[in-house]
C-alpha cells in the first residue's frame, strides 16, 4: 500500500479555509476559517473513516429532528453534555468582576411566564414546600430595586412544565421583582435532582460513553436590572448526591446553598402564609454593571 499523500490532504484543508477568505464580515470570516481548519485537523489526527463520518452526520441529523419550537432543544443539550456550554460561559465571563457566577442556560426555559408577587407560591401542584429569600445588589452593595428574577425548576417528578404536559401551565415558573430594598422572596417546592432527557441522540451518546445523565437539584434564575448585565445562573442544593458529578458540568461552589428545615411555627411561615413545615434557603445575587 502506498503511503498517504499528506501534501494532498493539507492542500484540501488550505483550499477549504481559503474559500472563506472573501467573507465580508471579518468576525464571521475568522470563525469560519478557524472552524474549518480545526475540523480538518481533527479528521486528519484521528484518521476519520467514511463510515464514522456518516455515523456522525446521522447523529447530528437525529439531534436536529429531536428539537421542537417549544421545549426540546437537543442541540443545547448536546452542547451541555460536551462541556461546551460551560466553556463558552467561562470565556464570556473572564473579566473577574465580583458578581454572582453564571452557569448554563439549559434547554427548558419558556418565555412569557406569569408575573408573580413578592413571596408568591409558584408551585401549582403539591410538593415539599420551600421558601428562598435574598437580595439583588450591585458590586458596591447597593440594592437594585425592581430587578426581575425569571425563575424555573422541575417538579418533584424531575420534569419541567411544558416538558411534562400533565403539569399546569406556568407551574414552577414565574417572573418576580425585587422590592424597594432589593429583596426578593419566592415560594416553591424543594428542587430535586433529575436526569436530562435520554430518549434522543444525547442519551445514546451518554450510554455509549458510560456516563450518567443526572443533574443535581437546582433552581434556575435569569436576572435583569437596568444598567446591569443579564445574569443566567442556578442555585444548587448543597447536599445533592450529584453535586460533584453534574452531567452538564454546571456546578460552581459559590452557587451552592443549604435548605434549612423550618416548622409551621417559624416567623417566616407567618410572614409568607405558609401553613405547613417547609425548607428555607437564602441566596444574595450581585449583578455586574453593563460596560
Amino acid at each position: 500500500m502506498s503511503p498517504p499523500d499528506l501534501a494532498s490532504e493539507r492542500e484540501i484543508t488550505a483550499r477549504a479555509v481559503n474559500s472563506f477568505a472573501h467573507t465580508p464580515d471579518a468576525r464571521l470570516r475568522f470563525l469560519l476559517q478557524k472552524l474549518v481548519g480545526h475540523l480538518h485537523q481533527f479528521a486528519a489526527e484521528v484518521e476519520l473513516s467514511e463510515a464514522e463520518w456518516s455515523k456522525a452526520i446521522q447523529f447530528l441529523t437525529a439531534t436536529g429532528q429531536k428539537c421542537d419550537d417549544v421545549v426540546r432543544q437537543e442541540f443545547i443539550l448536546l452542547s451541555d453534555v460536551l462541556g461546551l456550554s460551560m466553556l463558552v460561559d467561562a470565556i464570556e465571563h473572564r473579566n473577574g468582576v465580583q458578581a454572582t457566577e453564571s452557569t448554563v442556560f439549559g434547554p427548558f426555559y419558556i418565555a412569557g411566564m406569569p408575573d408573580r408577587e413578592y413571596g408568591e407560591n409558584m408551585a401549582l401542584i403539591p410538593g415539599s414546600a420551600s421558601l428562598i429569600t435574598g437580595s439583588v445588589r450591585d458590586p458596591d452593595g447597593n440594592p437594585l430595586p425592581g430587578a426581575t428574577l425569571d425563575v424555573w425548576q422541575t417538579a418533584e417528578n424531575g420534569q419541567y412544565s411544558g416538558q411534562d404536559v400533565t403539569q399546569p401551565h406556568g407551574n414552577l415558573r414565574g417572573r418576580y421583582r425585587a422590592d424597594q430594598h432589593g429583596r426578593y422572596a419566592i415560594r416553591s417546592v424543594v428542587p430535586v435532582s433529575y436526569p436530562i432527557p435520554t430518549d434522543g441522540p444525547v442519551g445514546t451518546l451518554l450510554q455509549a460513553s458510560d456516563r450518567h445523565p443526572w443533574r443535581p437539584a437546582h433552581l434556575h434564575f435569569m436576572l435583569d436590572a437596568p444598567g446591569h448585565r443579564r445574569l443566567v445562573t442556578h442555585v444548587f442544593n448543597d447536599d445533592d448526591p450529584y453535586i460533584d458529578s453534574d452531567a452538564v458540568f454546571g456546578v460552581k461552589d459559590s452557587l451552592r446553598v443549604a435548605y434549612q428545615p423550618c416548622s409551621s411555627a417559624h416567623p417566616l411561615a407567618g410572614q409568607f402564609d405558609i401553613g405547613m413545615d417547609f425548607h428555607h434557603a437564602h441566596f444574595d445575587f450581585v449583578l455586574e454593571g453593563r460596560a
